[in-house]
């Protein structure tokens, strides 16, 4: 189980942002790189955190990106859940009527998984 680069990177980005903070906006190029990610992934990305009010921008010579809030009110779960990432440590759907391995039972590591993915994402919820 691991998160995608989308999501290491969402956070990797935010962080940088709430590092820097400052009033002006910071461009792409920067935070690229800062971070070393590149510019095209962070333009994906910042698409995504600017839809979810994450992030806020202007346009021009100096513009970029800022935080749309302090960075003590942004959840690490908010931005993973921005750029559709989701921790799923279990290998079947909890809906499934079919179970964790094709039968109509849960497989004997069932509960271990879930209360891990329960944890992660307290964690993610708990922590900005």
């Amino acid at each position: 189980m691991r998160l995608t680069s989308k999501g290491r990177y969402a956070v990797m980005a935010m962080a940088d942002l709430a590092k820097i903070n400052t009033d002006q906006p910071t461009n792409l190029t920067e935070i690229s790189l800062r971070q070393g990610i590149s510019i095209s992934f962070l333009e994906q990305i910042f698409l995504k955190l600017k839809k979810n009010n994450l992030v806020k921008s202007s346009r021009g010579p100096s513009g970029g990106y800022l935080l749309a809030q302090s960075a003590e009110e942004i959840k690490l779960s908010s931005i993973i859940k921005a750029v559709d990432e989701r921790v799923k440590t279990l290998g079947c759907k909890r809906e499934s009527k079919k179970g964790c391995n094709g039968k109509s039972t849960k497989c004997i590591t069932h509960n271990l998984w879930d209360d891990l993915e329960n944890h992660i994402n307290k964690f993610f919820e708990d922590n900005t």
